[in-house]
């Protein structure tokens, strides 16, 4: 898309696909799935996959750092501590200062803790990680992250692996209008549609997994997220025509035989 470029705390993106790692069959998938989404950001779950033993398969070793930026995230933390302390771990092992914070709150919903994040990125900017928070889509709760010091916010669609889709449009609107960094769609994805109509409402990004990872054909998804975030994105910045109860006719009849 040109020089359409995303910039988040100085790094530069020019994809605005964000894609996981989780769900695959195998490494190989992954990898020509995220091949497939053109995507240059990807995230991987420091808790669950193998990413700071080198001496053993490695998902590393099929992504490339020097094409992707590989950003750690905490899924799977409950608590402020596991979330912190895998973070750390991370940056520890070389993977990145930059990270995606998340603390769930809750086992069957997956829904943030929101007390818990707020208090884990208060730790770990101090601590000079440049966070990337992972909440619900509650306008003030955005706006206390950014004035913690992220440099974006990552609101969820839906809950995670739901793919319902947006399900609250009008939230999602009111962060967009409000909390001044980007803004990237997180969870709750499941096909292109859902993709695009977040770059429509004027997302900077969005983030997904399982609905590529999971569809019945990940790399033909893949391929296909592309295209709908870089429709999306066009789209808006195009700017779409007023909805109107009435029909307005495409040519004028002005001049008319």
């Amino acid at each position: 898309m040109g020089g359409d470029i995303l910039t988040i705390a100085g790094r530069t993106f020019h994809s605005r696909l964000w894609v996981g790692t989780g769900k695959y069959k195998d490494f190989l998938e992954t990898q020509k799935a995220i091949e497939a989404s053109g995507a240059e950001v990807v995230t991987v779950a420091v808790r669950r996959v193998n990413i700071t033993d080198r001496h053993s398969e490695n998902l590393l070793d099929y992504l490339d750092p020097k094409t992707y930026t590989i950003l750690p995230n905490t899924a799977g933390c409950y608590t402020v501590d596991d979330a912190v302390r895998y973070a750390r771990l991370a940056r520890a092992a070389g993977v990145s200062d930059l990270v995606k914070l998340e603390v769930i709150g809750d086992e069957r919903t997956l829904f943030p803790d929101t007390a818990g994040l707020i208090e884990a990125a208060k730790i770990l900017v101090k601590e000079g990680f440049v966070v990337l928070p992972y909440t619900n889509d509650d306008p003030i709760v955005a706006q206390k992250l950014v004035d913690i010091g992220c440099p974006a916010v990552m609101p969820l669609a839906a809950p995670i692996g739901s793919g319902l889709g947006i399900r609250n449009p009008y939230n999602l609107k009111i962060i967009l209008d409000t909390v001044n960094v980007p803004i990237i769609v997180d969870a709750g994805v499941g096909t292109a549609s859902d993709a695009a109509l977040a770059m429509e409402y004027g997302a900077d990004a969005v983030l997904m997994n399982t609905a590529i990872a999971g569809a019945q054909h990940p790399l033909v998804m893949a391929e296909a997220m592309k295209y709908a975030v870089e429709a999306g994105r066009l789209a808006f910045q195009a700017g779409r025509i007023p909805r109107k109860l009435h029909a307005s006719a495409s040519s004028p009849i002005e001049g008319m035989l």
